[in-house]
């Protein structure tokens, strides 16, 4: 009896656990560890935010999801993870072993912004985000990606004046100057080429020689790694996330795969939960066959996806490649594209 260990919520697992639901894997006994036994589905934060969702439309039951898939749920965070004993230890200082192990643990937001530790909210995790987040009346979102811009207008929608800062542009020009053109038109205050440097008691962000105070500032800034990773040893990335080949599995310990935004593809691909869901289907095939001692599958990484980016009211823009359109039919196409996949994860 194989031992797979199946570490984070994320939409990869998420898929897995549908699939092992509907065809078990005999031959294995199979554990999730997650912080908690609910995530919020990360399509449909903004639209929780702005008010278009109650908290349980957004949620994925991966508790529940696991007992279907004849799966041990088990609730903690990893801190500590050997490759070479096979093991990985809990916040509660139990230490689980594997034969099989799939990490699937996302990313964290960027905290390297001096101040930001102490004086401001990061996106990352949602159900803490959600948890603490408090409509204000000034807000400054450091970050000016897809991540960044849906939460300015989520937050516009509501009554909040917002502040987006963004260091470096995060969109192909096209489809950048149309996000800015509907950030523009929903008033918020777009500081395009403009980082934050530090934040302050107040809290208060600097940016080269100016001072502003907020209500509450919020951190949507790029994506690093669990430090835990990068001390596996694991094979890693300059940026710590787990190098693996086109079976998704580690180059460096074959017993392991990594999949979403944890994982460093050989070939090359964006962080997108668009290619995370792929990476699920391609977990279930290549984990059953490494159980029954079959050939793995390979995984081809892709280059674009649909990009559907929603813009506090019910509008939303639409991007494939270098086409892009928007209007209220994109968030209508979008919500039934995220009402979907939630459901499918439910009994």
């Amino acid at each position: 009896m194989k031992r797979v260990l199946l570490i984070g919520a994320g939409h990869a697992h998420a898929v897995l656990l549908r699939s092992l639901a509907q065809t078990p894997l005999h031959g294995a006994r199979i554990t999730l560890v997650s912080p908690q036994p609910r995530q919020i589905y990360s399509g449909m934060l903004p639209g929780l935010v702005a008010g278009h969702y109650r908290a349980q439309e957004t949620e994925i039951d991966f508790s529940g999801l696991a007992e279907r898939a004849y799966a041990e749920f088990v609730a903690g965070s990893v801190t500590r993870m050997d490759a070479a004993r096979r093991s990985a230890t809990l916040d509660d200082g139990s230490i689980i072993g594997y034969d099989l192990l799939s990490l699937n643990v996302g990313s964290r937001i960027d905290m390297s912004i001096p101040g930001s530790g102490e004086h401001a909210l990061p996106a990352k995790p949602f159900d803490a985000f959600i948890r603490h987040l408090k409509i204000a009346d000034r807000v400054a979102i450091a970050g000016g990606g897809a991540a960044g811009v849906e939460l300015a207008m989520a937050l516009r929608y509501v009554g909040a004046a917002v502040t987006l800062y963004s260091a470096r542009p995060a969109f192909p020009p096209a489809l950048a100057k149309r996000v800015t053109g509907v950030l523009r038109r929903a008033e918020v205050d777009f500081r395009q080429g403009m980082a934050v440097e530090a934040i302050e008691a107040g809290p208060i962000v600097r940016n080269r020689s100016s001072r502003q105070e907020f209500d509450l500032v919020l951190l949507t800034t790029g994506a690093v790694a669990s430090p835990w990773l990068r001390e596996s040893g694991l094979a890693t990335d300059e940026q710590g996330f787990v190098l693996v080949g086109n079976t998704l599995q580690s180059v460096s310990h074959p017993e392991v795969f990594a999949a979403g935004d944890c994982a460093a593809l050989s070939g090359g691909e964006a962080k997108s939960g668009v290619f995370a869901v792929r990476h699920g289907d391609a977990l279930f095939r290549n984990l059953g066959a490494l159980v029954k001692q079959q050939a793995l599958e390979n995984y081809e990484p892709r280059r674009r996806a649909l990009a559907l980016i929603s813009c506090g009211s019910r509008y939303a823009i639409a991007a494939w490649g270098g086409w892009s359109a928007e209007g209220r039919w994109a968030w209508f196409w979008k919500d039934r594209i995220d009402r979907r996949w939630v459901a499918s994860f439910r009994a």
